[in-house]
């Protein structure tokens, strides 16, 4: 089985700092290897992995401001899709744009859909519905007008994340500095439980960052550590004594919420989007409809055992899982033929 699989080069496969697409698409090229499925790699150049590597973009786009990224998109997906006949299996993980070869190759395309960016983009999974496959990330995530080959969830590399038996006692904020995410509506909760708030993550909205947060960072009562990159975010996830995410749209999974619980540390979330399929109510962390409600929820996390959050995670969320189940669909797709 030879399978080519399309990062995004937005970001380092795997991403340095942030890059949740590229650290998915890392995590599955590398337990493939570990399976010794031949895997090719299309990504940026500076990319890590054991699968080979090629190569067209030769900076991250989102590193580098001298970039045009709808140039270097157009390479990087026209060199691949160059070599399909090279391929049994191209499996996508950069967005839409790439479907739009699909009929004008042999080779079958599958499609990891991460989440719609807009609406106005569905027009283009709708129209190569009938001739190439998609999965979804969480049933959440699912349009009623696409077919879907199975819902597979993220993985995560459990050997990256630690358990941690015995936590300290700050409230953490882990995501893009964002509306969508609700790191204000983090810090009201913090403030309101009367904990001290670490905030780490990409600050995706300046103006937001300017208006809404920092004027609370007193680096005392809340921090922001800034975008965390891998060698410390086991640590910063594991110690906190629980992790927020009031977020503010469907969001379609939410590594940090999976990577919480490896570390065993529970998360309380706003019920939206695919929260109700990462968390375990009441077990695994609390889910809640307002910022009152997870300050409620704060005063309950004792009462959350924290291996409970870990052998969730690694049931549910790990790299091993993620493989057996892509493979699953590859063997599917594979079998039963591919026309255009």
């Amino acid at each position: 089985m030879r399978i080519a699989i399309l990062s995004s080069i937005a970001w380092r496969t795997p991403p340095r700092n942030y890059g949740p697409w590229e650290q998915v698409t890392s995590d599955l090229a590398e337990g493939l290897v570990a399976r010794g499925i031949d895997v090719t790699l299309f990504a940026t150049s500076d990319s890590v992995t054991t699968a080979i590597l090629d190569a067209t973009c030769m900076v991250p786009y989102a590193e580098n401001p001298d970039v045009d990224p709808k140039v270097v998109e157009c390479l990087h997906i026209s060199n691949l899709m160059e070599k399909a006949g090279q391929f049994d299996l191209i499996h996508n993980h950069f967005d839409f744009l790439p479907l739009t070869y699909s009929r004008l190759i042999k080779t079958p395309v599958l499609t990891t859909i991460h989440g719609f960016s807009s609406d106005k983009i569905k027009e283009v999974y709708r129209k190569y519905n009938d001739n190439t496959h998609y999965v979804s990330i969480s049933n959440a995530d699912r349009d009623s007008d696409l077919e879907y080959a199975a819902t597979v969830y993220n993985g995560i590399n459990s050997a990256a994340f630690s358990f941690t038996s015995k936590p300290d006692d700050y409230l953490l904020f882990f995501g893009r500095i964002h509306p969508d995410k609700g790191t204000k509506q983090a810090i009201d909760i913090a403030q309101k439980s009367g904990r001290r708030l670490l905030i780490a993550g990409l600050i995706q909205d300046e103006a937001y960052f300017k208006r809404e947060i920092e004027p609370h960072i007193d680096s005392k009562d809340v921090c922001y550590c800034g975008n965390v990159g891998p060698e410390k975010r086991s640590a910063l996830l594991g110690m906190a004594y629980a992790m927020l995410h009031p977020i503010d749209f469907e969001e379609p999974f939410g590594l940090s919420v999976a990577e919480s619980m490896f570390c065993g540390t529970p998360v309380i979330a706003f019920k939206r989007g695919s929260m109700p399929e990462l968390i375990q109510d009441g077990k695994t962390g609390f889910l809640v409809t307002s910022v009152d409600e997870a300050v409620a929820a704060v005063a309950q996390i004792h009462t959350i055992k924290r291996k409970d959050c870990t052998d969730w995670a690694q049931s549910m969320f790990s790299r091993g899982k993620m493989v057996d189940d892509y493979l699953a669909v590859y063997k599917a797709i594979l079998g039963r033929g591919h026309s255009n």
